[in-house]
């Protein structure tokens, strides 16, 4: 008796042939054992799933298959499968990207016509449409206009520094890391200035997921290490741009590989992020040795200055930038020793994080590094520019002062910040992301979008206003990135606004369910109900401070949004809590408009708790460019002095409510924060060490009898306390439920989960519980999700088939019955019918039986008409399933023949019982059974 594997029964077949017994292959190539039924699992209704999809496999090792038309790019945005509004799972692809499977198990799947595929916000199987999105027509949306640029700021970091550059390469022995079956690889490319004195700061460059390999007939594959006849994408060479920058300006700049990383993220519940983080931490470690000890350095880095590594900056691309924000996580919290990928001492210090394009699929930042996130506005991989959570995750957890910024490129895609992944300029294909050609914002031709050296001359630019802000302490380059409205010469003609939390300010407003609103609502950035949230998908928008999570509901996010009709009417936010403004030089407001409007003005004012009132200023807020198919609903910043409250006589220690008072017409906005603000950048000072948390995995077995209440292990380092948010999504799909949990130091502490397990003697699946966490207060997470097993421990019951008819005239049903020797707790699926062929008289063919059962059984309906037996091509054969539910012991399995006029004699249908065991052996054959089919009389 065995398992069926994860690939499901095709796989099983494949090893009966490489065992050399053709006899026991039963499974078709690329065809599903099941193809086309919603209902295999839990649902009722029997409906044949959508083009491209199919299930295959049984029982605890079923799988949910989706066929895209033509191969999916190789990008960083995660694919997800959906059933309406909830997720199913996260799907691991094949080496090219042409089929995706997610092991779905008994859990109900849903009505076929609700499932669809996503990744970064944009529905794969919709046209490319963002979810709710406007028509095609539609999305292309209105003419665009660029936001009028802003002034220039007097420090330029773009220009190019006092230092020639050296460069060069190095390659270390590979290296295993926790989670990767295959060693990856430890090679880099160095930049750094010629003839620079002294100990130079460092900038280490993580590329993101990207294909690794390709051919001289450009094919692209996600293979490690890559086949014969292919060679590795050195998409770590595509920052050199940005790298010969920073070293003219006296930075030592290493820029690391990771293809072996990306090639074997697909079955990491993390997608990745420790792994990266571990590599990044590995070549910091070399760094640091080398500097110590220059003798044992590879040509490469000898060539260069010696590394100052308490003076270090990391750039992430993509996936990268989720890796290198883990990366500094890892530096000052150390993961449990089962994840570290690097067991040595730190010896170095993370002084802030440049985020590009960024994926955050565990919206978990690390609140006490600096960052700047650059979202690109036209990004056709992570559409959703969930890097936005990069700021605004980082409201509430800590006490630290760390400034983090959000530069919105207009016109910037996801590819061509690294020239490796540039038409034009890689050495293997390449493509532009956002392949639209209709848009009014992104098409290529249009005003607003960015060429490749455009947008790469402005990466550079950022990249190195960051460093110069965050490693180098010059305060003059902070408006560029904290919303002070700036620009740089060296980025030439690109809107970049800018908007940031942290640093200078002081929590005013971050709304709340708590928070009252006269003249508009508090939104729910995430949930069910379409009427709470503050951008429905009939809006046909995205916004990336609504980016969703892992389950598409979270409490706890907030916005205040209005609408308005006539000119003069305030809205009123009062928070809970009064805030202060003493000491803030002016109030910074987070706010947007539909995209695309321009000069929506706005009054604003604030009250004191005595009641006294004073107007501070006015704003103008214009919307940036956008479509349907972008995510530019986005937070400008906006800033209004405190010195007429001063006047006013308010006391600005107790501020009791907000108002913005239209001065337009009609409109709308959207209030994300407020916070009191001054100039500056403030010395960066973690809290007293945050506690870290990390779930972990657990299993127990099910047991024979009672109820018990079982949990997930979290496991606590550091010292403080702090509250996490826990969310439990249920083992059949329903509404996610979560709750604040507080957690203290200590190792092995558990987290309690609502998940209850009657112990029995019926046979079951094993049965995966999953849960995921979030900080809340003063904690910071590492691995977010967790699994506790509980693992069937009794045996599977005995089958025996037993005939109901199976001598039938056209019109009726050929119907042999599956029982089980007791019930069964869960769905089983084991057991069924290998058709083989007939040895004397005439087949029964695909169009003597009902057409719409050969397509849902079998997916495919062939013409001309074969035998059934001979669906697939030898040595597969077609098989039946029975579905026996939880509960019973028995189901049918029916062959529904169809009546037609020709005179014929009899047909035959040969079927042999087959089951499918749990112990790993080979599958096991029944009796046969003969089914005879006559003309109606």
């Amino acid at each position: 008796m065995f398992r069926v594997s994860r690939e499901g029964a095709a796989a099983v077949a494949m090893l009966a042939l490489a065992a050399g017994a053709p006899e026991l292959a039963y499974a078709s190539p690329g065809a599903a054992p099941r193809p086309g039924t919603a209902g295999a699992a839990g649902d009722s209704t029997g409906a044949p799933l959508p083009p491209g999809w199919r299930t295959s496999g049984t029982g605890a090792d079923r799988e949910l298959i989706w066929t895209p038309t033509e191969a999916l790019p190789m990008g960083d945005a995660r694919v997800g499968f959906h059933a309406g509004d909830r997720l199913l799972g996260v799907p691991v692809p094949d080496r090219r990207q042409e089929t995706f499977r997610l092991r779905v198990g008994t859990a109900r799947i849903g009505p076929g016509d609700e499932l669809r595929v996503s990744a970064g916000g944009r529905s794969l199987d919709a046209a490319g449409k963002p979810v709710g999105a406007p028509s095609s027509r539609e999305s292309a949306g209105p003419r665009a206009v660029n936001p009028a640029p802003a002034p220039v700021n007097p420090v330029d970091p773009g220009v190019k520094g006092r230092y020639g550059t050296v460069s060069g390469e190095y390659g270390l022995a590979s290296l295993k890391l926790p989670g990767i079956p295959r060693e990856v690889e430890m090679k880099a490319v160095v930049v750094g200035p010629r003839d620079a004195p002294g100990k130079r700061p460092v900038a280490l460059f993580l590329h993101g997921r990207h294909a690794t390999c390709y051919d001289t007939a450009s094919d692209l594959t996600m293979d490690w290490p890559c086949a014969d006849g292919y060679r590795q994408i050195p998409s770590y060479r595509g920052y050199l741009h940005d790298q010969r920058l920073l070293a003219s300006q006296g930075y030592v700049t290493v820029s690391i590989s990771a293809n072996g990383i990306n090639a074997q993220d697909g079955r990491l519940d993390d997608s990745g992020a420790q792994a990266r983080s571990s590599l990044v931490r590995q070549h910091l470690a070399r760094l640091a040795g080398w500097s110590a000890n220059p003798a044992t350095a590879p040509a490469a880095v000898r060539g260069l200055p010696r590394a100052d590594l308490d003076k270090v900056l990391l750039v992430g691309h993509s996936r990268g930038g989720e890796g290198v924000n883990r990366a500094a996580l890892d530096s000052l919290y150390r993961p449990p020793a089962d994840q570290e990928g690097h067991p040595g001492p730190v010896r170095w210090k993370i002084r802030g994080t440049v985020l590009v394009g960024p994926t955050a699929f565990g919206q978990n930042p690390v609140p006490d590094v600096p960052s700047m996130t650059i979202l690109p506005g036209c990004d056709g991989d992570v559409s959703d520019l969930q890097g936005q959570m990069y700021a605004d995750r980082t409201r509430g957890i800590s006490r630290g002062r760390a400034l983090h910024s959000s530069v919105y490129m207009v016109g910037a895609n996801h590819n061509y910040f690294n020239t490796e992944w540039t038409p034009g300029q890689a050495v293997a294909p390449a493509f532009d992301d956002f392949a639209e050609t209709d848009d009014a914002v992104c098409s290529t031709g249009t005003a607003t979008r960015l060429s490749a050296k455009r947008q790469q001359r402005a990466g550079s630019t950022y990249i190195a206003a960051a460093a110069r802000l965050f490693v180098a302490g010059d305060d003059k380059v902070r408006p560029l990135l904290d919303g002070g409205h700036r620009r740089a010469p060296s980025a030439g003609p690109v809107r970049a606004p800018a908007q940031a939390v942290g640093g200078n300010r002081t929590a005013a407003v971050l709304p709340s369910a708590s928070t009252k609103v006269a003249g508009g609502r508090v939104c729910e950035h995430l949930d069910g109900d379409q009427a709470k949230v503050c951008l429905p998908r009939r809006d046909g928008a995205l916004s990336p401070h609504f980016a969703h999570w892992m389950l598409g509901t979270e409490p706890g996010r907030h916005s205040v949004t209005a609408k308005w009709n006539r000119s003069g009417a305030p809205v009123r936010v009062t928070p809970a809590r009064s805030f202060s403004l003493a000491g803030s030089e002016s109030l910074a407001l987070r706010m947007f408009v539909p995209p695309n409007t321009s000069g929506t003005g706005l009054d604003i004012g604030v009250t004191d708790t005595s009641g006294k009132r004073a107007r501070l200023g006015r704003v103008t807020v214009d919307g940036l460019p956008g479509t349907g198919r972008t995510a530019s609903a986005w937070g400008r910043e906006l800033r209004v002095p405190v010195k007429g409250a001063v006047a006013a006589g308010l006391d600005l220690k107790r501020i009791k409510s907000l108002e913005l008072t239209p001065r337009t017409g009609s409109g709308r906005l959207w209030l994300v924060d407020a916070w009191g603000w001054r100039p500056g950048t403030p010395a960066v000072g973690a809290a007293a060490e945050l506690p870290r948390v990390d779930l972990g995995q657990a299993s127990v077995k099910e047991g024979d009898s009672g109820v018990r209440t079982l949990s997930i292990p979290a496991r606590v380092r550091g010292r403080g306390e702090g509250e996490v948010r826990v969310f439990l999504p249920g083992s059949t799909g329903e509404r996610p439920v979560s709750r604040t949990v507080t957690v203290k130091p200590g190792s092995g502490q558990r987290i309690e989960l609502p998940v209850r397990v009657e112990g029995n003697t019926r046979w079951s699946h094993d049965i995966d519980h999953r849960a995921y966490v979030k900080a809340v207060r003063g904690t910071v997470i590492g691995s977010y999700e967790g699994t506790l097993t509980v693992r069937n421990d009794d045996p599977m019951p005995k089958v025996t088939l037993s005939t109901v008819a199976d001598d039938v005239a056209e019109g009726r049903s050929l119907t042999w019955r599956v029982t089980l020797s007791e019930a069964v707790d869960a769905e089983f699926s084991h057991a069924g019918l290998v058709l083989r062929p007939v040895t004397a008289g005439a087949e029964l063919h695909t169009d003597d039986v009902d057409r719409q059962w050969v397509e849902d059984r079998f997916g495919t309906v062939p013409d001309p008409a074969k035998p059934l037996s001979g669906l697939y091509s030898p040595p597969y054969a077609p098989y039946l399933w029975a579905d026996i539910q939880p509960g019973r012991s028995s189901a049918d399995i029916s062959v529904p023949v169809t009546e037609d006029t020709v005179t014929e004699g009899a047909e035959y249908l040969r079927a042999q019982l087959v089951v499918i065991p749990e112990d790993g052996g080979a599958p096991s054959y029944g009796p046969e059974f003969t089914g005879t089919v006559r003309d109606a009389p």
